[in-house]
Protein backbone atom coordinates (compact mmCIF):
# COMPACT_ATOMS: atom_id res chain seq x y z
CA UNK A 1 0.00 0.00 0.00
CA UNK A 2 1.50 2.91 -1.00
CA UNK A 3 0.37 7.17 0.19
CA UNK A 4 -2.79 5.98 1.73
CA UNK A 5 -3.85 6.78 5.20
CA UNK A 6 -5.69 4.53 7.86
CA UNK A 7 -9.32 5.25 9.18
CA UNK A 8 -9.64 4.96 12.61
CA UNK A 9 -12.72 7.03 13.50
CA UNK A 10 -11.04 9.35 11.45
CA UNK A 11 -8.43 9.61 8.61
CA UNK A 12 -4.90 9.59 10.57
CA UNK A 13 -1.93 11.74 8.85
CA UNK A 14 1.21 10.20 7.61
CA UNK A 15 3.18 10.78 10.45
CA UNK A 16 0.79 9.34 12.44
CA UNK A 17 0.21 6.58 10.46
CA UNK A 18 3.94 5.73 9.92
CA UNK A 19 3.86 5.85 13.85
CA UNK A 20 0.76 3.31 14.37
CA UNK A 21 2.93 1.26 12.30
CA UNK A 22 6.18 1.16 14.38
CA UNK A 23 4.30 0.64 17.29
CA UNK A 24 2.30 -2.62 16.18
CA UNK A 25 5.78 -3.87 14.49
CA UNK A 26 5.09 -3.98 10.86
CA UNK A 27 8.42 -3.02 9.84
CA UNK A 28 9.26 -6.55 7.51
CA UNK A 29 13.06 -7.47 7.52
CA UNK A 30 13.82 -8.54 4.13
CA UNK A 31 17.43 -9.67 2.64
CA UNK A 32 17.62 -9.28 -0.65
CA UNK A 33 15.82 -8.01 -3.85
CA UNK A 34 12.20 -8.37 -4.50
CA UNK A 35 11.38 -9.04 -8.16
CA UNK A 36 9.50 -7.24 -10.10
CA UNK A 37 7.56 -7.50 -13.36
CA UNK A 38 9.11 -5.53 -16.04
CA UNK A 39 6.29 -2.99 -16.50
CA UNK A 40 5.22 -2.65 -13.04
CA UNK A 41 6.51 0.85 -11.16
CA UNK A 42 4.47 -0.26 -8.38
CA UNK A 43 5.56 -0.70 -4.91
CA UNK A 44 4.70 -3.33 -2.92
CA UNK A 45 4.63 -5.41 0.19
CA UNK A 46 6.50 -8.69 -0.04
CA UNK A 47 8.87 -11.29 1.14
CA UNK A 48 11.66 -12.58 -0.88
CA UNK A 49 11.15 -16.48 0.47
CA UNK A 50 14.16 -17.47 -1.24
CA UNK A 51 16.39 -15.42 0.73
CA UNK A 52 17.98 -16.52 4.39
CA UNK A 53 19.65 -14.32 5.96
CA UNK A 54 21.95 -16.60 8.20
CA UNK A 55 22.64 -19.17 5.10
CA UNK A 56 23.05 -16.44 2.22
CA UNK A 57 25.47 -13.70 4.40
CA UNK A 58 27.80 -16.81 5.88
CA UNK A 59 28.46 -17.83 2.49
CA UNK A 60 29.70 -14.46 1.04
CA UNK A 61 33.39 -13.92 1.33
CA UNK A 62 33.32 -10.71 0.05
CA UNK A 63 29.96 -8.87 0.16
CA UNK A 64 26.98 -8.82 2.70
CA UNK A 65 23.54 -8.66 1.72
CA UNK A 66 21.38 -5.62 3.22
CA UNK A 67 17.97 -6.10 4.66
CA UNK A 68 15.25 -4.29 3.24
CA UNK A 69 12.77 -1.77 5.00
CA UNK A 70 9.20 0.43 4.54
CA UNK A 71 9.40 2.87 1.93
CA UNK A 72 7.57 5.08 4.06
CA UNK A 73 4.93 7.41 2.56
CA UNK A 74 6.96 9.86 1.73
CA UNK A 75 8.30 8.47 -1.96
CA UNK A 76 7.49 10.98 -4.99
CA UNK A 77 9.22 9.08 -8.56
CA UNK A 78 10.40 12.58 -9.25
CA UNK A 79 12.76 11.81 -11.94
CA UNK A 80 15.29 14.37 -11.18
CA UNK A 81 18.65 13.02 -12.71
CA UNK A 82 20.91 15.44 -10.28
CA UNK A 83 23.54 14.62 -7.52
CA UNK A 84 23.31 17.71 -5.84
CA UNK A 85 19.69 17.45 -4.25
CA UNK A 86 20.07 20.49 -1.50
CA UNK A 87 18.55 22.88 -3.99
CA UNK A 88 14.73 22.91 -5.15
CA UNK A 89 14.32 23.32 -8.94
CA UNK A 90 11.42 25.30 -8.70
CA UNK A 91 12.92 28.90 -7.48
CA UNK A 92 16.56 27.66 -6.75
CA UNK A 93 16.45 27.67 -3.10
CA UNK A 94 18.83 25.68 -1.19
CA UNK A 95 18.18 24.28 2.19
CA UNK A 96 20.52 24.93 4.69
CA UNK A 97 22.30 22.39 7.23
CA UNK A 98 25.36 20.60 7.52
CA UNK A 99 26.63 19.22 4.59
CA UNK A 100 27.43 15.61 3.66
CA UNK A 101 28.54 13.93 0.74
CA UNK A 102 26.91 10.70 0.44
CA UNK A 103 28.73 7.55 -1.78
CA UNK A 104 26.54 4.73 -2.17
CA UNK A 105 28.13 1.16 -3.95
CA UNK A 106 25.92 -1.13 -5.02
CA UNK A 107 26.55 -4.54 -5.54
CA UNK A 108 24.49 -7.67 -6.70
CA UNK A 109 25.30 -10.80 -5.06
CA UNK A 110 24.75 -13.93 -7.12
CA UNK A 111 25.85 -16.86 -5.25
CA UNK A 112 29.25 -16.17 -3.70
CA UNK A 113 29.77 -13.54 -6.75
CA UNK A 114 29.67 -10.49 -5.89
CA UNK A 115 29.86 -7.62 -8.93
CA UNK A 116 29.26 -4.34 -9.03
CA UNK A 117 25.31 -3.24 -10.63
CA UNK A 118 26.30 -1.16 -13.25
CA UNK A 119 23.12 1.07 -14.76
CA UNK A 120 21.01 0.81 -11.89
CA UNK A 121 18.78 3.98 -11.16
CA UNK A 122 19.58 5.34 -7.35
CA UNK A 123 16.72 7.35 -5.53
CA UNK A 124 17.23 9.05 -2.31
CA UNK A 125 14.78 10.75 -0.21
CA UNK A 126 14.93 12.64 3.14
CA UNK A 127 13.83 15.39 5.11
CA UNK A 128 15.04 18.66 5.61
CA UNK A 129 16.82 20.41 8.96
CA UNK A 130 13.44 20.99 10.61
CA UNK A 131 11.73 17.25 9.47
CA UNK A 132 9.81 18.50 6.49
CA UNK A 133 9.68 16.51 3.29
CA UNK A 134 9.13 18.17 0.04
CA UNK A 135 6.13 17.76 -2.78
CA UNK A 136 4.00 15.81 0.33
CA UNK A 137 1.43 17.34 2.35
CA UNK A 138 1.21 16.69 6.45
CA UNK A 139 -0.87 17.89 9.31
CA UNK A 140 2.20 20.15 9.57
CA UNK A 141 3.07 21.30 5.99
CA UNK A 142 2.12 21.36 2.42
CA UNK A 143 5.07 21.30 -0.07
CA UNK A 144 3.32 19.90 -3.12
CA UNK A 145 5.34 21.24 -6.11
CA UNK A 146 9.08 21.39 -4.13
CA UNK A 147 11.33 18.80 -4.90
CA UNK A 148 14.28 19.67 -2.39
CA UNK A 149 16.34 16.70 -1.10
CA UNK A 150 15.46 14.30 -4.05
CA UNK A 151 17.00 12.58 -6.57
CA UNK A 152 18.67 10.10 -8.75
CA UNK A 153 21.85 8.78 -9.95
CA UNK A 154 22.89 6.07 -12.54
CA UNK A 155 25.26 3.45 -11.06
CA UNK A 156 28.81 3.42 -13.51
CA UNK A 157 31.30 1.16 -13.68
CA UNK A 158 32.11 0.38 -10.31
CA UNK A 159 28.36 0.22 -8.83
CA UNK A 160 28.84 3.71 -7.31
CA UNK A 161 26.89 7.12 -6.95
CA UNK A 162 27.64 9.62 -5.18
CA UNK A 163 25.30 12.50 -3.55
CA UNK A 164 25.78 16.18 -2.27
CA UNK A 165 23.09 16.94 0.70
CA UNK A 166 22.51 17.65 3.72
CA UNK A 167 22.77 16.02 7.38
CA UNK A 168 18.73 15.16 7.62
CA UNK A 169 16.18 16.67 10.60
CA UNK A 170 14.01 14.45 12.75
CA UNK A 171 10.44 14.48 13.46
CA UNK A 172 8.05 12.90 15.38
CA UNK A 173 7.83 9.17 15.56
CA UNK A 174 11.29 8.05 13.77
CA UNK A 175 14.81 8.26 14.25
CA UNK A 176 17.09 9.91 11.89
CA UNK A 177 17.33 8.34 8.74
CA UNK A 178 17.77 8.66 4.35
CA UNK A 179 15.24 6.45 2.19
CA UNK A 180 16.68 5.05 -0.93
CA UNK A 181 15.58 3.06 -3.77
CA UNK A 182 17.39 0.73 -6.18
CA UNK A 183 15.76 0.07 -9.64
CA UNK A 184 17.26 -2.22 -11.94
CA UNK A 185 16.55 -4.96 -15.30
CA UNK A 186 18.25 -8.03 -14.98
CA UNK A 187 19.59 -10.16 -18.20
CA UNK A 188 16.08 -11.93 -17.92
CA UNK A 189 14.27 -9.49 -18.49
CA UNK A 190 12.86 -9.26 -15.08
CA UNK A 191 13.27 -5.61 -13.49
CA UNK A 192 14.13 -5.74 -9.23
CA UNK A 193 13.21 -2.96 -7.07
CA UNK A 194 14.80 -2.87 -3.74
CA UNK A 195 14.15 -0.18 -1.00
CA UNK A 196 15.73 0.33 2.57
CA UNK A 197 17.05 3.35 5.08
CA UNK A 198 19.84 4.81 6.02
CA UNK A 199 20.69 5.90 9.47
CA UNK A 200 23.50 7.99 11.72
CA UNK A 201 24.95 7.07 15.30
CA UNK A 202 23.05 9.19 17.98
CA UNK A 203 26.01 10.57 19.50
CA UNK A 204 26.70 12.05 16.28
CA UNK A 205 23.01 13.63 15.61
CA UNK A 206 22.91 15.43 18.80
CA UNK A 207 26.07 17.61 18.02
CA UNK A 208 24.52 18.26 14.64
CA UNK A 209 21.18 19.20 16.25
CA UNK A 210 23.28 21.80 18.66
CA UNK A 211 23.54 23.85 15.61
CA UNK A 212 21.40 26.05 13.95
CA UNK A 213 19.16 25.13 11.58
CA UNK A 214 18.15 21.75 13.61
CA UNK A 215 18.49 23.66 16.46
CA UNK A 216 15.61 25.54 16.41
CA UNK A 217 12.95 22.08 16.27
CA UNK A 218 14.47 21.59 19.86
CA UNK A 219 15.15 18.49 21.26
CA UNK A 220 14.28 15.03 19.51
CA UNK A 221 11.96 12.73 20.87
CA UNK A 222 13.00 9.61 18.97
CA UNK A 223 16.78 7.56 18.94
CA UNK A 224 17.55 4.70 17.12
CA UNK A 225 16.93 1.81 19.47
CA UNK A 226 13.33 2.96 20.40
CA UNK A 227 12.42 3.24 16.36
CA UNK A 228 10.24 -0.04 15.37
CA UNK A 229 11.68 0.45 12.03
CA UNK A 230 15.46 0.82 13.16
CA UNK A 231 15.24 -2.55 15.24
CA UNK A 232 14.44 -4.63 11.73
CA UNK A 233 18.03 -4.31 10.48
CA UNK A 234 18.96 -0.53 11.07
CA UNK A 235 22.21 -1.48 13.19
CA UNK A 236 23.19 -3.20 9.62
CA UNK A 237 22.47 0.06 7.77
CA UNK A 238 24.12 2.88 9.74
CA UNK A 239 26.63 5.11 8.12
CA UNK A 240 30.03 5.38 9.22
CA UNK A 241 30.45 8.93 8.75
CA UNK A 242 34.21 10.91 8.82
CA UNK A 243 34.34 14.93 8.98
CA UNK A 244 34.26 16.53 5.58
CA UNK A 245 35.32 20.32 5.84
CA UNK A 246 32.22 21.89 7.53
CA UNK A 247 30.00 18.67 7.68
CA UNK A 248 30.31 14.75 7.18
CA UNK A 249 31.10 12.25 4.06
CA UNK A 250 30.31 8.78 3.98
CA UNK A 251 30.83 5.73 1.89
CA UNK A 252 28.04 2.26 2.38
CA UNK A 253 28.23 -0.49 0.04
CA UNK A 254 24.80 -2.01 -0.36
CA UNK A 255 24.46 -5.73 -1.16
CA UNK A 256 21.46 -7.04 -3.17
CA UNK A 257 20.38 -10.81 -3.64
CA UNK A 258 19.70 -10.90 -7.33
CA UNK A 259 19.75 -14.61 -7.47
Amino acid sequence: MKNNNLKLGRILSRREALTLFRAVGTAILVVGCIPRKSNSTQVQSSIDVRASSTANTAALPACIVSPEQTEGPYFVDEKLNRSDIRSDPADGSVKEGVPLKLTLRITGVSGTACTPLVGAIVDIWHCDALGVYSDVTDRSFNTVGKKFLRGYQITDANGTVQFSSIYPGWYQGRTVHIHFKVRTNATSGQSYEFTSQLYFDDSISDQVYAQAPYASKGQRTLKNAEDGIFQGGGDKMLLKLTKNGQGYAATFDVGLQMA
